[in-house]
């Protein structure tokens, strides 16, 4: 929000200086972005009029013009086309200089002197962006009285500071010079001065030819409409277009800049229709249709039933809250406007600029949300405004359809509250002189204020945001230092905590690296993964506001999340990647639409590059082993279409099956842009956490010796080791310590078909040693068994 130091002074009368004051306007809330000094390298550019215009001799483009500069007469050369005797036109003069380090000097241009130069708004160093139509390619034409030979920037009052804030999203009542003059106000307790307004109005109502029918009621809160007659369109007057450049706005014509100019004042946006282009003289705030519609910008835009329109009764006239149509557009040779002063719901303009990618002084506004209390004042500050200029006569009627009334809220704020909190002694007239300086109605209650909230501050709603008014207008750097009271606590982790950071350092110990990815994915993310129309994982909690499609809805899953992080590495030539996220998954509510989502925490883990089916196995048999849970298997998964249907499993805790891993499918990995192997695993962090065993047991070195024996047997092909593994344990019985596979092998040897297993057991007694024939019998007994169950056979070479 630009602000000239100039404009606020109209509101509030303060002498300071403007750094002082902007440190004072930062240190209340305010934040100053920047101070600029406008016209700070300009010099020697005085006011002047044109006497005389005659051709140059030399030249058919040049002519010769004599410039009366008060004390005496120059001759200047200029090749301007929209210049006019008796014009009174900015001048440099000998030694002046312009923008970009431009100096002029007297001399001659084909064969005739030249004193000095007539300077365009660009030469002195206004924006190309804000110089008016008229004035782009020629010299800038005063309007109004000057003293000849003036210092021309100080006449205009264009060498003056222009601070910038920074206005916060809630905050939206400071985007004007009035709400930013009343937070000067406050800050400086100096009083604000409104503008008065009054004007005169015709006799003989028009209230009865034009009618205003709100439709769409979410859309509309309130329409304002006045009629003004004999309009004549014409240059603003040269005060309220340097007022509107300065505050970053292109004059275009007295209306257009009137309705600008109260914008700024107030932040209300307003608009004006010809209003013999609108038919039956009607207006009608609807929905808008599967239409097309054409705005002043000359774009053809097609809109829809979300978004609000102004129309007549047979056609759109305007897209509200964002900008008007061409067709109803001030012209030149219009005589009747209609003055619209609205306002419309904040959530559906947004909706609307986002859609047909609109964004004008107006949505910003009122996206951010406009006083619904202000429609009215606006309208008639317009109307006072024309009066003043004389380019229109205002019709006596005001139409005003305000179907809910917005009334002020109320509120209690507890004084010893705000003391307790900011660590503050101050008195409840102190509090409320504040409040009150911020036009907040405060009315002492014993000990307690009962305050009355102004419609321009949604954001002031509970107890909370009422002290930090008092405390920031107060100021914060009145506020004592003082230390912190409290009972001291030690801090430590919970169970579930502990355990994580342990996951953590584990997976590390195993050559992982933990990645951080985000909650908020597109929905075409579980595309990718090749996952079922009916999955659950297409289920998305949809974010309401979001930036983009692809940050749209919250993920259901952390795989595709890894496998870009795979992809991205893959295409930055990272040969090995091992990494994994301990993240939220989250589930809408089943119960309630609205409601919060069901939030899960998963743990993924991704590995590509030197790695393989069983690297990845190892890790995960690791990571179980270290939680104390050594009761698991892993069964056989064939219908997941994220995996390779011959390469996953998963993995099985009792009865539950907490996670699954395997190889991804390849034609998955083409959607990533992965050409090798690629391994995951997905597992159920909180189910997982259930059987968790961090207890530890302490267990006597064995006093007798071990026995091993190898043996190998030869299976069918689509045998599983876990069921040759299942008859181990069920068979071995109470000697069995340990067995370790330690190869599976197919070759010339083996029947086609088959495979070869080897297994080592281990057997240990623990109160006596282990003779030959008792383990012996329970080895022939295990190899008998899968002879019966399995159809194996003893390898004997």
């Amino acid at each position: 929000m630009l602000a000239p130091l100039s404009w606020l002074k109209e509101y509030v009368k303060i002498d300071m200086d403007v750094n002082t004051l902007g440190n004072k306007m930062t240190m209340t809330g305010s934040k100053v972005e920047e101070i600029k000094r406008l016209g700070k390298d300009i010099s020697g550019v005085i006011v002047g009029k044109i006497e005389e215009i005659k051709p140059h001799p030399n030249a058919d483009k040049l002519v010769i013009t004599i410039i009366n500069v008060g004390d005496r007469k120059l001759q200047i050369v200029t090749g301007a086309t929209n210049v006019s005797v008796g014009d009174l036109v900015p001048v440099a003069i000998h030694g002046a200089k312009l923008a970009n380090n431009l100096k002029i000097k007297k001399g001659k241009l084909r064969g005739e002197v030249s004193e000095g130069m007539l300077c365009s708004l660009d030469e002195l160093d206004i924006s190309k962006s804000l110089i008016p139509e008229e004035c782009k390619d020629g010299i800038w034409i005063l309007d109004g009285e000057f003293t000849l030979g003036n210092d021309f920037m100080e006449e205009l009052l264009f060498r003056e500071d222009i601070i910038e804030f920074e206005i916060t999203s809630n905050r939206p009542d400071c985007l004007s010079m009035l709400g930013i003059a009343r937070e000067l106000s406050a800050t400086t307790d100096e009083p604000l001065i409104y503008p008065k307004i009054n004007f005169e109005e015709l006799k003989g109502s028009l209230a009865d030819k034009v009618e205003v029918v709100i439709e769409d009621d979410d859309g509309c809160q309130r329409y304002v409409a006045r009629v003004i007659k004999d309009v004549k369109i014409k240059r603003s007057p040269t005060w309220l277009q340097q007022k509107l450049i300065k505050a970053g706005i292109r004059p275009i014509n007295n209306i257009v800049d009137i309705t600008n100019y109260v914008m700024l004042e107030y932040g209300q946006p307003l608009h004006a229709f010809d209003l013999e282009t609108i038919k039956n003289n009607k207006i009608v705030i609807r929905k808008a249709s599967d239409e097309t519609f054409r705005t002043l910008d000359g774009n053809d835009r097609k809109l829809d039933n979300t978004m609000t329109i102004i129309a007549d009764s047979e056609k759109a006239i305007a897209i509200a809250g964002a900008m008007g149509g061409a067709e109803t557009e001030v012209k030149a040779e219009t005589t009747t406007i209609l003055l619209e002063s609205a306002n419309f719901n904040r959530d559906r303009i947004r909706l609307t600029s986002k859609k047909l990618q609109l964004r004008t002084e107006a949505s910003s506004r009122f996206e951010k949300g406009v006083d619904v209390n202000i429609a009215k004042i606006a309208a008639d500050r317009v109307c006072q405004l024309i009066e003043q200029l004389n380019c229109g006569k205002i019709v006596e009627d005001v139409i005003d359809v305000y179907p809910v009334i917005k009334e002020k809220r109320k509120l209690t704020v507890r004084t010893r509250k705000i003391n307790d909190l900011l660590g503050t002694k101050l008195k409840i007239e102190e509090m409320a002189s504040i409040l009150k300086s911020l036009e907040i109605g405060a009315k002492q209650v014993g000990e307690n204020i009962d305050v009355s909230i102004p419609t321009n501050r949604d954001d002031l709603v509970e107890e909370a945001d009422f002290i930090e008014e008092i405390a920031r207008i107060y100021g914060f750097d009145r506020i004592e230092a003082t230390m912190p009271k409290g009972s001291v606590v030690v801090g430590g982790r919970t169970y579930s905590q502990n355990i994580k950071k342990f996951t953590k350092e584990v997976l590390n110990s195993c050559g992982l690296n933990e990645v951080l990815t985000y909650s908020f994915v597109s929905p075409k993310s579980v595309e990718k993964i090749n996952t079922n129309d009916n999955s659950i994982k297409r289920n998305f909690v949809k974010l309401l506001n979001p930036l983009g499609d692809e940050t749209s809805v919250m993920r259901t899953t952390l795989v595709p999340n890894m496998l870009e992080v795979v992809g991205r590495n893959a295409s930055r030539m990272v040969k090995d990647v091992r990494a994994f996220e301990l993240g939220s998954i989250f589930i809408p509510s089943v119960e309630n639409e609205r409601g919060l989502p069901y939030e899960r925490e998963n743990l993924i883990i991704g590995m590509y590059g030197n790695a393989d089916f069983y690297a990845l196995k190892g890790v995960i048999e690791e990571y179980l082993c270290q939680l104390g849970i050594h009761k698991y298997q892993f069964d056989v998964e064939k219908n997941r279409a994220t995996y390779h249907s011959g390469r996953c499993a998963n993995i099985i805790i009792g009865n539950q099956v907490i996670g699954t891993f395997g190889q991804v499918h390849p034609t998955v990995m083409e959607n990533y842009g992965v050409d090798d192997n690629c391994f995951l695993a997905e597992i159920n962090y909180e189910t997982l956490l259930q059987y968790v065993n961090t207890s530890k047991r302490y267990l006597n070195l064995p006093k007798y010796p071990a026995t091993a024996r190898d043996f190998a047997i030869v299976v069918e092909e689509n045998v599983y080791v876990k069921d040759v593994e299942q008859i181990i344990v069920e068979n071995a019985g109470d000697i069995l310590e340990k067995f370790e596979l330690f190869d599976v092998y197919k070759g010339n040897q083996i029947v086609e078909g088959h495979k070869s297993v080897a297994y080592t057991l281990t057997y240990r007694h623990n109160d006596r040693t282990l003779t030959d024939e008792e383990v012996n019998v329970v080895q022939s007994r295990i190899i008998d068994e899968m002879e019966k169950r399995l159809n194996a056979k003893l390898r004997e070479n």
